[in-house]
């Protein structure tokens, strides 16, 4: 299914519909409205209306949204009506925390592979079950397990090579924990995330407020 560029925070927003959805739908809610939405998602219903609209036409006027409908429509807008295969390099504490992190399973996200570059890790058994592997055999195990996103858990100075040798085995999607920028070919793309960055974001407004 292919849109028109589409806003960023469009789709952060559809993303956190869905934890509400899925949360409403084990609560056996059927139907909602575009307020009651809005206000569990802590938007203005205008603007939930206006991200739907760039995907089609939801809901029913006077009505609402069906829940079920609602949320099997945003999920395959995001590309989760099926699930993705991951592979991790770097199994030092925060590689280890994600890998167990059940909300990647429950949102489709699946750990296929484990990678490090310390050799006394090797094969060492995770609690999910997988084996830490070279990253020099990260090809290899790619084409076996069918691993589609890589995730970066390495120092920062390790980043760029990782990257490097991901793109090198054919992954295309990239979510990057290192505190670093990572240059790959265009038809790579690259999620960021930098737990520092939301808590000088934190600080600011505590300091403001101040």
């Amino acid at each position: 299914m292919k849109f028109a560029k589409i806003p960023p925070a469009t789709i952060g927003r559809l993303s956190v519909y869905t934890r509400h959805l899925q949360e409403l739908t084990r609560q056996g809610v059927e139907i909602i409205s575009s307020e009651k939405l809005a206000s569990l998602c802590s938007v203005n219903p205008a603007q939930i209306r206006k991200d739907l609209a760039y995907f089609g036409e939801f809901g029913v006027r006077g009505v609402g949204y069906y829940v079920k409908d609602l949320l099997f429509e945003i999920r395959k807008i995001l590309g989760l009506n099926k699930e993705w295969n991951l592979g991790i390099v770097g199994m030092g504490n925060l590689g280890t925390a994600l890998i167990g992190h059940e909300n990647f399973l429950k949102q489709g996200y699946r750990f296929v592979a484990a990678f490090d570059n310390d050799p006394t890790k090797f094969a060492r058994a995770l609690p999910n079950g997988l084996k830490v592997f070279d990253i020099k055999e990260v090809k290899r195990i790619k084409d076996e397990v069918g691993m589609e996103i890589g995730v970066i858990t390495t120092p920062a100075s390790r980043a760029q090579e990782v990257a490097n040798r991901l793109v090198e085995a054919g992954i295309r999607g990239i979510l990057n924990f290192a505190p670093v920028r990572i240059h790959v070919p265009a038809n790579c793309e690259v999620e960021y995330v930098d737990f520092t960055i939301r808590l000088d974001s934190l600080t600011y407004r505590l300091s403001v407020e101040d």
